[in-house]
């Protein structure tokens, strides 16, 4: 399979997520080119603002391995994790993150970014990941434009 599937999975992910009300994001891990994980945002129904897609991602790619060293593993996000998620990825020790759309793209749909992008924080930390942007950005953007039209939308 190639990197177009499994992004293509995320934002299939994304949109599902954007049905059941929830924010515009997807992301699904995967090893040895097999989906291990592939979840949206859940903030809105869980009440919890950790529930993104890459935590609820990494959570249950760990539970499905047995093990919190998700090594060897790539990540793809529709969009580019926050330093939250980034900090989970480098805990998880996966290895390669691949996003299309960017912080500034979240931050002009409304999100409350941090807008401390990857970049900065793997040259901060000195962190050998690989990170990928821009990838299917056009795509990514889809859940974004879904997302604008559901009403009752909510931000966090």
């Amino acid at each position: 399979m190639s990197d177009e599937i499994f992004m293509s999975l995320a934002i299939k992910k994304a949109l599902k997520g954007v049905k059941k009300g929830q924010a515009p994001f997807g992301a699904c891990i995967i090893k040895n080119n097999k989906v291990i994980s592939c979840e949206h945002s859940t903030v809105l129904k869980d009440t919890n603002i950790i529930s993104h897609a890459e935590m609820n991602a990494i959570k249950k790619a760990c539970k499905k391995l047995k093990s919190i060293n998700l090594k060897d593993c790539i990540i793809y996000s529709t969009v580019e994790p926050c330093p939250m998620c980034f900090s989970a990825i480098h805990w998880a020790k996966i290895s390669k993150i691949i996003y299309g759309a960017s912080e500034n793209d979240a931050k002009k749909a409304g999100f409350n970014e941090l807008m401390i992008h990857d970049k900065k924080l793997k040259s901060l930390g000195r962190l050998k990941i690989k990170i990928v942007s821009n990838f299917m950005k056009k795509e990514c953007l889809e859940p974004f434009k879904a997302w604008k039209k559901r009403k009752n939308k909510r931000i966090y």
